[in-house]
């Protein structure tokens, strides 16, 4: 959420901004605003004005009463109840102005950052960088839940019958792998200096329109119906909740954190839910990293964390590119957001398996997390989260860069520690 004084002062400004991320039906809501604030003000104004000249009259009443002028002070004590009626009105809009200014701020974007690439939606996405060579083999790779199948490690059935289509049962060594990479992931991020948190995998409503835009609430979110709580989508929901309405010491900045959880997402309005594959799906599980810095420090923070999900995935033998997103595919708060995207040997292309994203001073704003200076002054903190690893995604970049001829899947070094000193799994059949 912008700063209104921001937009009060350059509306130009998020009138680009809004165009810049194809989003013309908001261009509105800035005049529209501005006019609420400038009418929220004089009311505000009005009411000062009215307290002084209340207070004013009435330490005349008394004087005018000891002087014996009751018929004087009785016309002051008039005018008195006649600015009280007038000031309660003005202190009762004050409310109103205030909420329907935060919903319409709620709505307008944040202002973008100057490098992001100005594009419509994904497909003009910008790659980056590329790390680790993509190899095609010179067999056929299976799709993925064929290669689990061959495993007896996937029941999509079964799931369907319990839960329906987005539900999975994975079993055996390809629940093993699962379970080992999201532990080997969390011991890698401790290694790198991030405290480890187990979250609530329930926030409250306050929390969720704290960290996510409307548009992004009803395409995603579980609520829990007769109660004030939502499913997370992201453990990043209840781990930036953590620090609502906080004033938080400067020295105790940055604070860097790594958090599991499992997530729960409806899919609304995205390409689907695949019947049998589990790229996509409405229940994961996610080890994931947050940070809440300076201001003047997050555009560092940006680059070691999406350099902390490449280096992971190198050190697991799968390829993976960096992919600068445009500003028609940033969600509403964001100033910038790097994809993560790993090779897929089957389809000969990458596919993303995760996001890293820099939010500036928004979801600082909308929950009220405040760094008090060294200075005594208060200030809001900038917050960015990313994707560790979220299986069973990642299991597919896992077992199509990892599968040999033979149908068997070699286990990186790196994980065999967790795997009980495995080298390679064998499919059943």
């Amino acid at each position: 959420m912008l700063d209104i004084k921001f937009l009060r002062e350059n509306p130009e400004i998020v009138k680009e901004n809004i165009r810049k991320k194809f989003q013309d039906q908001k261009l509105p809501l800035v005049d529209e605003v501005i006019a609420l604030d400038e009418e929220s003000r004089k009311n505000k104004t009005r009411a000062d004005v009215l307290r002084a000249e209340r207070n004013k009259l009435s330490k005349q009443i008394g004087g005018l009463m000891a002087k014996g002028e009751k018929e004087e002070a009785e016309k002051i004590k008039a005018q008195v109840g006649e600015m009280a009626a007038e000031l309660a009105e003005c202190e009762a809009k004050e409310p109103e102005f205030a909420e329907k200014i935060r919903k319409i701020m709620l709505i307008i974007p944040n202002i973008i950052d100057d490098s992001v690439p100005v594009g419509k939606d994904d497909s003009e996405n910008v790659e980056v960088e590329r790390f680790g060579e993509p190899v095609v083999p010179d067999f056929e790779v299976p799709y993925h839940t064929d290669i689990m199948e061959s495993f007896n490690g996937i029941d999509l059935d079964a799931a369907r019958r319990v839960a329906g289509n987005g539900f999975y049962y994975l079993m055996g060594d390809i629940a093993r792998i699962h379970s080992s990479v999201i532990a080997y992931a969390r011991d890698f991020m401790i290694n790198r200096g991030f405290t480890y948190c187990v979250p609530p995998f329930m926030i409250r409503s306050d929390v969720v329109t704290g960290v996510m835009s409307f548009a992004e609430m009803e395409a995603m979110m579980y609520k829990i119906e007769g109660e004030d709580l939502f499913l997370i989508g992201t453990s990043e929901h209840s781990m930036i909740g953590k620090f609502i309405d906080t004033i938080i010491s400067e020295d105790e900045l940055p604070m860097a954190l790594t958090s599991y959880s499992p997530c729960f997402r409806k899919e609304k309005g995205a390409h689907g839910i695949e019947e049998r594959g589990v790229y996509r799906i409405h229940q994961f599980e996610k080890q994931e990293m947050i940070v809440v810095c300076k201001p003047e420090d997050s555009k560092a923070w940006f680059d070691k964390l999406w350099k902390n999900t490449v280096d992971l995935f190198r050190s697991l033998d799968i390829p993976v590119r960096t992919l600068e997103c445009c500003s028609g595919d940033l969600a509403d708060l964001k100033v910038k957001s790097v994809d993560v995207e790993a090779w897929s040997p089957r389809q000969k292309k990458y596919f993303e398996v995760g996001s890293c994203s820099n939010l500036g001073d928004a979801q600082a704003r909308r929950l009220k997390i405040r760094v008090n200076g060294k200075d005594g002054k208060k200030y809001l903190a900038h917050t960015l989260n990313n994707t560790v690893v979220a299986p069973p995604r990642m299991l597919i970049a896992f077992l199509e860069n990892n599968l040999n001829a033979d149908g068997s899947v070699n286990i990186p070094v790196a994980l065999r520690p967790y795997m009980g000193g495995t080298e390679k799994i064998v499919p059943k059949k």
